[in-house]
């Protein structure tokens, strides 16, 4: 009996797939990195379904690629060893607990941010961490995932309060525990969320979650310059509004918003603002961020409390990566990241727009402002290598000139295989260590080898 027919014997056979279909779905990301199809697809539904699997894996010396939905964007689920199990965790997809009073929810790792969102409203109570796709917790916890509410709220790591982990031997571990807080151990949920599958499996997460605020406000306000609204950024946050968005957005993706989107913004630098709170305590910030950004030479400044308008704010913010997608027909998407010091990001996000038109090739600049994250949007033809290689320089570009500045080369995409070059100059002799707590962990390499670290293929037998 082989490895298929033992993975069959676990899981059942409809659970176990090799269909080219399946491979191909499972062979990809969001990216633009190379395609590569994994030999067998598995759909487990438990934890003990999973330890199995991995010890399957770690008998035949097999690598493992625990799958979401495949919304990543630095090819961390896409394959690059022969004999790969790739994991879908679409089948488990339930929220297990939902502990009210201590702001907790325990969930499996398929389940996506907008059904626990679905679910948490029953009970007063949202996730905050919004990356943008309606990706999967456990998918988020493994690229320590962010997005528009992290100036507020924090990135996915500061929402871990445990981890139920698969190691490579199939041994089941927790990370963590209910308590807000330890100084007991090393801290285990720091060290696997970020760690995109190659340390171990997550099979539960118990995640911390907030009331929902009681109003809302969201604003958009124009600049004439990419300095000046940085600035208003920097004033909000020393003044200490307690802002929950903050996103910025360049003159050319404005333009491709109000294409797509059928909007009528002002085309020039905007941020996109949102204010969580009570009634009066909300009056109070939007006055005093009003004062702030005409101090700062805004150009026009729209409040919008009613939902639907909201909504719509928010809706063609998120939609920019698609308007250039619908923009330019037939070609793909590069979507890179990197984060600042916030005082350095109003010059790297020049940076980034000169890198772009020195490219010659088109794109734009999105960022998660308030802490100093922003997104460079570059479109190519995937077939066509001078693109390609065009947009790779553009990266290196931007990255070096954040780390330069004691930025890193992704602020919550990831490392994958697209950022791993640049990991020795960012981490130095840290990297060492990361590569011996791998080692130590999996020494054998079957945990999706040759992400993050460089040079971590499976070891033959």
């Amino acid at each position: 009996m082989g490895l298929y027919e033992e993975l069959q014997e676990a899981l059942n056979s409809d659970r176990v797939s090799s269909n080219e279909t399946i491979l191909e779905q499972h062979s990809k990301d969001e990216s633009y990195h190379t395609p590569r199809f994994p030999d067998v697809v598995v759909f487990p539904e438990t934890t003990d379904e999973v330890s199995e699997i991995m010890k399957l894996a770690n008998k035949y010396h097999s690598p493992v690629v625990p799958f979401g939905l495949g919304s990543s964007l630095e090819g961390n689920v896409i394959p690059n060893e022969q004999d790969t199990i790739t994991i879908d965790f679409s089948l488990m997809n339930k929220v297990l607990e939902v502990r009210e009073n201590d702001f907790l929810v325990k969930v499996q790792p398929g389940v996506t941010r907008s059904q626990l969102n679905k679910e948490l409203k029953k009970y007063g109570l949202f996730f905050s961490v919004d990356p943008g796709a309606d990706a999967t917790l456990g998918g988020m916890a493994a690229t320590n995932a962010s997005g528009t509410t992290a100036v507020k709220y924090g990135v996915m790591r500061d929402q871990v309060r445990d981890l139920e982990v698969i190691l490579a031997d199939g041994a089941i571990i927790h990370t963590g525990n209910l308590a807000a807080k330890s100084s007991s151990g090393f801290h285990l949920n720091g060290l696997f969320v970020g760690s995109e599958g190659t340390l171990g499996c997550f099979t539960e997460l118990t995640l911390k979650v907030y009331g929902i605020p009681e109003h809302t406000m969201a604003a958009r306000a124009s600049f004439d310059s990419v300095d000046d609204a940085v600035e208003a950024v920097v004033g909000i946050l020393q003044a200490g509004v307690p802002i929950a968005r903050v996103e910025l957005v360049d003159e050319q993706s404005m333009k491709q918003m109000n294409l797509y989107s059928g909007t009528t913004y002002k085309e020039g630098p905007t941020l996109f603002l949102e204010f969580h709170g009570n009634e009066a305590g909300l009056n109070h910030d939007i006055e005093f961020t009003r004062e702030i950004v005409l101090d700062k030479n805004c150009k026009e400044i729209k409040f919008e409390s009613d939902t639907a308008a909201r909504n719509r704010l928010w809706e063609a913010r998120h939609n920019v990566a698609y308007a250039y997608i619908h923009g330019h027909p037939g070609k793909k998407q590069m979507v890179t990241d990197v984060c600042v010091p916030i005082s350095k990001l109003a010059g790297a996000i020049k940076e980034a727009r000169v890198a772009i038109e020195d490219s010659g090739l088109s794109g734009g600049v999105v960022g998660h402002v308030g802490d100093g994250n922003y997104h460079a949007l570059i479109m190519i033809d995937p077939a066509n290598q001078e693109d390609v290689e065009k947009a790779k320089h553009v990266n290196t570009r931007i990255v070096n000139y954040a780390l330069k500045r004691g930025g890193t080369c992704t602020g919550e995409h990831g490392v994958g295989i697209g950022k791993q070059e640049y990991q020795e100059k960012e981490h130095g002799e840290a990297l060492v260590v990361m590569q011996k707590i791998k080692q130590a962990l999996d020494p054998d390499a079957i945990l999706n080898p040759n992400k993050i670290l460089k040079n971590n293929s499976v070891k033959q037998l």
